[in-house]
C-alpha cells in the first residue's frame, strides 16, 4: 500500500500475546487492519507454553450442549461465542497451521505434537506474515488525556498510540510470573467499569494432615478416586500435596470448594476410595477376607487400597471400623474438611473479572465505545480439559469480529 492510501486503512492496538489476544489479532490482520499486538512479557503465549508442557489440552470433544454447561453461571454469555467457533472449528484451526490433533481416551483433544511450541511458531509466523507489528516488554498503563492508549516500554519511558480501537486481553491473575497480574484490575475501576474480585479457580485444596502421613505420601497420586461436595460428584484422579489434594477431581470441583471456605470456614468433602464397587459389593469382598485378618490385611485384600488410599483412611479415622459394612461405608465416603484454597497466585486459572453487563454483545465496553475485551478477564470460569482455552479461543474471536463491525459502521 502507498503511503498516501494508508489513511483508507484501520488502525487497532491488541494488548496480551496469550490464545485470545493471538486469535484476534490474526483474525483483525486477515480483514486487512493493522494491527498492532502489545505483551508486557518478553515472550508472547508464555502460559501457553506452559500449559503444554504437559500435553496441550486445546478443547474437549464432548457434545456441544454438555460443552457449554462446563461454563455454569456463564453459560449464556459465552455460548454465542463459543457456538460461533466450535471445538471442531477450534480443532480444523490448529491443522490450517500445521497441527493434526487427535481425542485423547478422556474425549480431551490434544495436538499430536502435544507440545505447545510448534503450534506457537506457526501461529507467530502466520501473523508476522500477515504484517502484525508484536511489540514485547510493553506494559499498558491506560489512557492519555486524548483517549490514546498508553503504553511502558522496558527503560520505563510510557509513550501514547493512535489507535482507532483497542482490544484488551489481558487475562486474569494467576501464574503472575507468566505475565497475567491483574494489574488492569485498577485502571478499569477508574473508568468506573465494574469488575468482580478474581478469585483462584482450578486449584489445590488445604487440609490438615499429619506430618507422619504429609512427609510419607506427598507427590503420591490417588487414582481411580471420586470427591463429592453437595450435589457434586466428580470422579478421576487426585494427588497428595504437602498442604492437602489437587489433581484434575480436585479442580473440577474447586468453584465450590472455593464458595464454600468463603461462606462457612470449610468445606466438607467426601472421598470414594473405590468408586468401581458399590458398597455392598465392596462390604461382602472384606467379610470373605474375615474378621480375624489385620487392618492392613482388610483394606489391601478385602478393599484393593494402595498403600497412600489405605493410610488415607486412616488419617481421617484414626480407629476404622472393622465390620465390614461399616468400614465399606467409610471407604466409599471418606470425610474430610477442606479449610481453604491455593491462593489466586498458584491457581491454575481465575474466577471473576470484567462484568458481563460492561460488555455489550460485540464484547465491547459500554462506558468505553471503541474499547473491547476477550479471554481470562471476563467473569467466567470452567475446569480444565479444554474448556479454557476454548473460551479464550471463542471470545477472542468474537471481540475481534465484534471491532471489526464497530470499525465498518464507522466507515
Amino acid at each position: 500500500m502507498t503511503e498516501d492510501r494508508a489513511h483508507l486503512r484501520r488502525a487497532v492496538a491488541v494488548v496480551g500475546a496469550g490464545p485470545a489476544g493471538l486469535i484476534a489479532a490474526e483474525t483483525l490482520a486477515a480483514a486487512g487492519v493493522v494491527v498492532s499486538l502489545y505483551e508486557r512479557m518478553p515472550s508472547a503465549g508464555r502460559r501457553l507454553l506452559m500449559a503444554g508442557r504437559g500435553g496441550l489440552n486445546l478443547t474437549h470433544s464432548e457434545p456441544l450442549p454438555a460443552f457449554l454447561e462446563r461454563y455454569g453461571p456463564a453459560r449464556d454469555r459465552l455460548a454465542p461465542a463459543i457456538e460461533a467457533f466450535p471445538p471442531a472449528a477450534l480443532r480444523a484451526w490448529a491443522e490450517g497451521l500445521g497441527q493434526e490433533t487427535f481425542v485423547g481416551s478422556s474425549g480431551r483433544v490434544f495436538p499430536r505434537a502435544m507440545k505447545a511450541s510448534p503450534l506457537l511458531r506457526a501461529w507467530l509466523g502466520r501473523l508476522q506474515e500477515r504484517g502484525v507489528h508484536l511489540g514485547l516488554r510493553q506494559e499498558w498503563q491506560g489512557w492519555d488525556g486524548a483517549g490514546r492508549p498508553l503504553f511502558r516500554g522496558p527503560e520505563g519511558a510510557v509513550e501514547a498510540v493512535p489507535a482507532d480501537a483497542l482490544l484488551l486481553a489481558l487475562g486474569g491473575a494467576s501464574w503472575p510470573r507468566l505475565g497475567a497480574d491483574g494489574g488492569w484490575v485498577p485502571l478499569l475501576r477508574e473508568r468506573g467499569v465494574a469488575v468482580a474480585p478474581l478469585r483462584p479457580a482450578n486449584c489445590g485444596v488445604a487440609l490438615a494432615w499429619s506430618e507422619t502421613f504429609r512427609s510419607r505420601f506427598a507427590g503420591t497420586p490417588l487414582k481411580n478416586v471420586a470427591l463429592r461436595i453437595g450435589d457434586s460428584r466428580v470422579r478421576g484422579e487426585a494427588m497428595v500435596a504437602d498442604y492437602g489434594l489437587e489433581g484434575g477431581a480436585v479442580y473440577a470441583l474447586s468453584a465450590s470448594l472455593r464458595d464454600a471456605v468463603e461462606r462457612d470456614g470449610r468445606a466438607p468433602l467426601s472421598l470414594d476410595l473405590r468408586p468401581d464397587l458399590s458398597e455392598a459389593a465392596l462390604a461382602g469382598r472384606l467379610a470373605r477376607v474375615g474378621g480375624a485378618a489385620s487392618l492392613a490385611n482388610l483394606l489391601r485384600k478385602g478393599a484393593g487400597l494402595t498403600p497412600v488410599a489405605a493410610n488415607l483412611l486412616r488419617e481421617a479415622l484414626p480407629s476404622p471400623p472393622r465390620d465390614p459394612r461399616s468400614l465399606a461405608a467409610a471407604i466409599k465416603a471418606l470425610p474430610l474438611a477442606a479449610t481453604g484454597v491455593q491462593p489466586l497466585e498458584r491457581a491454575i486459572s481465575a474466577a471473576g473479572g470484567l462484568a458481563w453487563s460492561e460488555l455489550d454483545e460485540g464484547f465491547m465496553l459500554r462506558r468505553l465505545p471503541g474499547v473491547f475485551a476477550a479471554g481470562e478477564m471476563l467473569d467466567w470460569e470452567a475446569p480444565t480439559g479444554g474448556y479454557l482455552l476454548q473460551a479464550c479461543f471463542a471470545t477472542g474471536l468474537a471481540a475481534a469480529r465484534g471491532m471489526l463491525a464497530w470499525l465498518s459502521a464507522r466507515g
